[in-house]
């Protein structure tokens, strides 16, 4: 079962009528209660930072999330700003994020980039992933990004993909059954279904 964790961001329903297509069962979580039978989670999000930590925080799920996955260990995909909420925190914010893969997020700027770029870095890369079943079957991945900001983890073994856009980033990364993607595989036709579609196989 994936579940579909809803605290107001992020295009849920792009992920429920992806599953529903690949007859994958899919729930959607809005409360901490919807969380009971979760084993595979979605962490979708968009926009800023601290506004998206603090609609987690408010929604009433955040301590259940942190017993499924850090006590549990349920599998978990973070998508955009839901991969950059797992870091220990952003440089576009305030607050702390989940911690669940050491790291930090970090603006696209003169102090990290080798050349000129537009921001966001909005459109279509290529994405080079590490050998891991997460990218099985997925050749030559092309995804959709939309960010201005990039999570760079604590170990270069956190690393799962990466993409180049002014300079060489994480564009995937992973810690055991933790997982993060900058990019949109919901919009990111064939190639965010084959992906979709692996995570729910692990």
């Amino acid at each position: 079962m994936i579940t579909l964790v809803n605290y107001g961001l992020g295009n849920i329903f792009a992920f429920r009528n992806i599953y529903s297509r690949l007859n994958i069962p899919v729930q959607i979580a809005s409360n901490k209660d919807d969380l009971f039978r979760a084993e595979k989670l979605i962490l979708p999000g968009v926009g800023a930072f601290d506004w998206a930590m603090s609609r987690l925080n408010s929604s009433g799920m955040r301590e259940r999330l942190d017993e499924l996955v850090l006590e549990q260990r349920a599998y978990v995909l973070g998508i955009c700003v839901g991969m950059q909420m797992m870091a220990n925190g952003s440089e576009e914010g305030e607050l702390p994020g989940l911690g669940w893969v050491p790291g930090r997020v970090r603006r696209f700027d003169e102090s990290v980039l080798r050349t000129k770029t537009h921001l966001p870095h909005m459109g279509w890369n290529t994405v080079a992933p590490n050998r891991h079943p997460l990218f099985t079957r997925i050749e030559h991945p092309e995804f959709y990004f939309l960010h201005s900001y990039f999570f760079e983890p604590d170990s270069p073994d956190s690393v799962l993909a990466h993409t180049d856009y002014g300079t060489r980033f994480a564009s995937a990364v992973y810690r055991d059954h933790i997982f993060g993607v900058q990019f949109h595989p919901e919009k990111s036709h064939d190639w965010g279904v084959k992906l979709l579609r692996n995570f729910a196989a692990l």
